[in-house]
């Protein structure tokens, strides 16, 4: 369930950072009062998420899930230029994510005991060293 609190939390931002491009600067009242109702709720996701998911994981995905929201919608709805770089930054900044997510996965089991060599073992007799 805290992952869809984290979704709900993503989609609430970029409604509200999509309401704060379009209050024209506070111009327009009710773009205006729907960025800051959307960003309490986006909060509130957030901090309902951060019950199970780890901060440094949750505000990774959290702030780059959005920022590649926004570029696109900037892209697409708002006419903002696109270039290789704005791509390969967006990329980087999934792979980052994608990283501390990973690094938080708990290592693999060990698929037996370990066997311990001690010196003068294995030799196939008994330690004859010093007799």
């Amino acid at each position: 369930m805290c992952w869809v609190f984290l979704v709900m939390a993503i989609l609430f931002e970029v409604a509200g950072t999509t309401c704060m491009k379009l209050s024209q600067g506070f111009a327009r009242i009710l773009p205006s009062i729907l960025m800051f109702a959307l960003y309490a709720l986006s909060l509130s996701c957030v901090a309902m998420a951060l019950k199970r998911i780890e901060v440094s994981v949750a505000y990774a995905v959290w702030s780059a899930v959005g920022t590649a929201l926004i570029a696109a919608i900037g892209i697409v709805w708002f006419k903002e230029s696109l270039s290789l770089l704005k791509v390969v930054s967006l990329l980087l900044i999934i792979a980052g994510v994608v990283g501390l997510h990973v690094s938080n996965e708990p290592p693999p089991p060990l698929r037996g005991p370990i066997p311990i060599h001690h010196p003068g073992e294995g030799s196939g007799g008994p330690d004859t060293r010093g007799r």
